[in-house]
C-alpha cells in the first residue's frame, strides 16, 4: 500500500463458485469488526447472501452494483464522500472483464490490495473445455494473486487443474478445499519424463509440462541437465550473453499463445539467430534475477546445434 491507505479487496469467480460464502467467513471471522466503516460492493446476487449480522459488525454498507459501466469515477467519488469508508470488498461479476475494476477511476487514497477468484472444482472441467469460458477464466486468472478451488472431490484430476492455472499466471498461490472443507495437500506433480537422474530429456510434446513444473519446482531441477528443441529469441534488451531457448505455448485457449522460455546464458550469442531451431543441452541453476521479479530457472548453455523445426511449433501443458 505504498500510494493509497485504503484497501480494496477483489474477490471474483463465476456465479455459485463461493464468493458469498467466502466473504461470509471472512466478515465473521471478527478480523474486520475493528470499529472502521466499509463498504461492500455486491456486483452479482446469486442464492447466497451475507449474514446481515456479519455485515453489520464489520461496518459495512452493501451497495449493489448492476453493470460493470456503472464503475465511473462519479460513481466512486460518491462512495467516499457518503460512506468515507476504510476498506472496500467487491464481490465481482465473473462475467465481467475484470479491467473494467482493475482499471476503474477509484479516489487516490484507494487501491487493489489482494484479488482472490474462487473456483467451483467440480465445473472447472467443463469451463477448460469451453473455449469462451476458457478465455474468461484465463483473463480473471491472469490478475487474481490467490485462486481457491472449493468442492474438490476424489475424482478431479486436480493436478491437471494447477497446472492450467500455472500456466496462465505463475505466481498464483492456490488452495485446494475438499467438499467438506478440509485443505487438501497435493503433492508433487510427477511427469511424464525420467528426473530421476543427472540429465533429463524433454520430448517436444511434454516442453508445456517441464516449463510449469520448473517454474513450481525448485528442488526437482536446480543442478540438473536438461536437453530440449528450443526456438531462439533474441533481444536487445536481454543482458549481453542472455537469449531465451523456448517454445510457443497454448496457456489458455488457441487465441492465448505465448512464447514461454527462460534466461539462458552463453558465450556464444553471436552464432544464434533469433527464430533459429536449436538442439540445447544446459544446466539448471534458480536465481534471482530482476527479470523474473524474483527467483527462477536460468539456462546455462553446455552445447547447442542447429535443428529443424517440430512438426507443430505449438504446444499445451497437458
Amino acid at each position: 500500500m505504498d500510494e493509497y491507505t485504503i484497501p480494496v479487496y477483489l474477490i471474483t469467480g463465476f456465479l455459485e463458485s463461493g464468493k458469498t460464502s467466502f466473504l461470509e467467513e471472512v466478515f465473521e471471522s471478527g478480523e474486520f469488526s475493528d470499529g472502521d466503516a466499509g463498504i461492500y460492493l455486491r456486483c452479482e446476487q446469486g442464492e447466497e447472501e451475507a449474514d446481515p449480522k456479519a455485515l453489520k459488525a464489520c461496518k459495512l454498507d452493501v451497495i449493489d452494483v448492476d453493470s460493470a459501466e456503472d464503475l465511473t469515477e462519479d460513481f466512486f467519488k460518491g462512495l467516499e464522500e457518503k460512506y468515507h469508508p476504510q476498506r472496500i470488498f467487491v464481490e465481482y461479476n465473473g462475467m465481467w472483464d475484470p479491467d473494467y475494476i482493475i482499471n476503474a477511476p477509484m479516489p487516490k487514497s484507494w487501491g487493489i490490495y489482494q484479488v482472490v477468484t474462487l473456483i467451483d472444482a467440480g465445473t472447472f472441467g467443463m469451463i477448460l473445455g469451453n473455449g469462451d469460458m476458457k478465455s474468461i477464466i484465463g483473463n480473471i486468472l491472469k490478475c487474481s494473486e490467490m485462486v481457491i478451488f472449493n468442492r474438490c472431490r476424489e475424482d478431479l484430476d486436480l493436478a491437471y487443474f494447477r497446472r492450467n492455472v500455472k500456466a496462465i499466471n505463475t505466481s498464483v498461490q492456490m488452495i485446494f478445499e475438499h467438499e467438506d472443507g478440509q485443505i487438501i495437500e497435493l503433492g508433487k506433480d510427477v511427469p511424464p519424463f525420467d528426473v530421476s537422474g543427472p540429465e533429463i530429456d524433454i520430448d517436444d510434446i511434454d516442453y508445456g509440462l517441464w516449463y510449469v513444473d520448473a517454474i513450481d519446482d525448485q528442488e526437482r531441477y536446480d543442478g540438473k541437465t536438461v536437453h530440449f528443441r528450443a526456438k531462439v529469441m533474441k533481444n536487445r534488451r536481454f543482458p549481453k550473453g542472455f537469449f531465451v531457448p523456448g517454445r510457443n505455448v497454448m496457456t489458455c485457449c488457441a487465441a492465448d499463445i505465448r512464447f514461454c522460455g527462460f534466461l539462458c546464458k552463453t558465450a556464444d550469442t553471436g552464432k544464434l539467430q533469433h527464430g533459429q531451431w536449436i538442439d540445447l543441452t544446459a544446466d539448471v541453476r534458480y536465481e534471482r534475477r530482476k527479470e523474473y521479479n524474483g527467483i527462477g530457472p536460468v539456462l546455462y548453455a553446455r552445447d547447442f546445434k542447429v535443428s529443424s523445426a517440430p512438426v507443430d511449433d505449438v504446444v499445451s501443458i497437458n
